[in-house]
């Protein structure tokens, strides 16, 4: 059984789903899907945390679904725009484990990682699925992948939004 590490761009999928589709990303859904017919050696979700109770209950979640949450504080800088992205841990633990696995699951449509799946496919024989928002994934990282996979219809929550 082939082994997968699964790293989700929690905040890029939050707002590329709620961009595109006024929804979010059903996570049991992609869990479901990116661990079918594989065992997950590694799943972790990173996240920012501005540490109200509703973020909490969703943190919670994902752990119950098999996810280690990493949680990096919610900067609001004097300017008022705000900081708090994963690219480099996500990247370093990509790197960390892409060692043991046959395939990297990137959850992400940042194409900052575009890179990163190039060396994962170069460096390890991975294989280097990505799954995101087709409208709102960079093009370089979906032709970096050996695989992508949309983010839509069954991997989303609720209904769609018929009035967009």
């Amino acid at each position: 059984m082939p082994k997968a590490l699964i790293l989700l761009d929690v905040q890029n999928l939050y707002y590329t789903s709620r961009q595109a589709y006024r929804r979010n990303v059903d996570y049991n859904a992609l869990w479901a899907r990116a661990s079918a017919g594989r065992r997950v050696v590694k799943a972790i979700a990173y996240a920012i945390d501005r540490g109200d109770e509703k973020q909490r209950q969703f943190q919670n979640i994902l752990r119950a679904i098999g996810f280690e949450v990493k949680l990096k504080p919610f900067i609001q800088r004097a300017d008022g725009s705000a900081k708090g992205d994963w690219d480099v841990g996500i990247t370093l633990d990509a790197m960390e484990y892409a060692g043991d696995v046959d395939v990297v699951v990137l959850a992400s449509g940042d194409g900052d990682f575009a890179l990163l799946a190039d060396r994962l496919r170069e460096r390890f024989g991975v294989a280097v699925e990505v799954y995101g928002v087709p409208a709102l994934t960079a093009d370089a990282l979906i032709q970096s992948a050996s695989r992508f996979v949309p983010i839509e219809g069954d991997l989303l929550l609720g209904q769609a939004n018929r009035s967009v």
